[in-house]
């Protein structure tokens, strides 16, 4: 499968509530209301995350992508990232990441799709970008990052907020041996993802890598 075979797929999101354990540090009183979460992000912020693979750095720029911006800045915030799995890792292409493990959270973030952006920055290697399905407005929470230069996917609307400007080497080193999802591979079917969650994803694919806990630092 080509790279642009691989852009068909990553907008497909699977609009089904996870069932896993509760990831710890979370504040899931704010998680339960998105309507809540709705702070305005700094003009320039950093979010480091901690992971299985090693840390890395994201820096965002909001006036790159305002309202995706303003999306992940809330979510590392409050925690929303922790303990998730990079559940979609494609070698030379991207890694994504963004389903909660907790259905009591994951549920009213299904439907809380934000404005899209506009294309300002290019989907090259270490931009970091919402996943969508292909429909107006519906990015939420599943986040990618691009591995190699995805500019092929800039016409599909798909807006980098920010970029890894530290520990790209653990980013490359996400574990990947189960590559593409079923049913165009043999990695985690999104559909089993979203109804099992990390039960599911523990027991059958236990090399997944995970987030320890993202946190702003600046």
């Amino acid at each position: 499968m080509n790279k642009l075979q691989y852009s068909a797929t990553l907008v497909v999101l699977c609009l089904v509530p996870v069932m896993a354990t509760c990831a710890t540090g979370q504040d899931t009183a704010a998680l339960m209301d998105p309507a809540t979460l709705n702070a305005t992000a700094p003009d320039v912020f950093r979010a480091r995350f901690e992971t299985s693979a090693g840390d890395f750095v994201i820096e965002v720029r909001r006036d790159w992508s305002p309202n995706g911006a303003d999306r992940f800045y809330n979510l590392v915030r409050n925690g929303y990232y922790d303990n998730c799995r990079f559940f979609r890792v494609i070698d030379g292409f991207m890694v994504q990441f963004g389903i909660n493990g907790e259905p009591a959270i994951q549920s009213p973030w299904r439907n809380a799709g934000i404005p899209d952006d506009p294309v300002r920055e290019s989907n090259e290697r270490g931009y970091v970008t919402f996943a969508m399905s292909g429909l107006p407005n519906s990015r939420t929470t599943q986040i990618f990052i691009n591995f190699g230069n995805n500019s092929s996917l800039d016409s599909s609307g798909f807006a980098p907020f920010g970029r890894v400007v530290e520990g790209m080497d653990a980013v490359d080193n996400i574990y990947s041996g189960y590559g593409e999802g079923a049913p165009n591979g043999r990695g985690p079917d999104q559909q089993r993802v979203q109804m099992e969650g990390n039960a599911y994803l523990n027991s059958s694919f236990p090399e997944l890598d995970h987030i320890t806990e993202a946190r702003i630092v600046e």
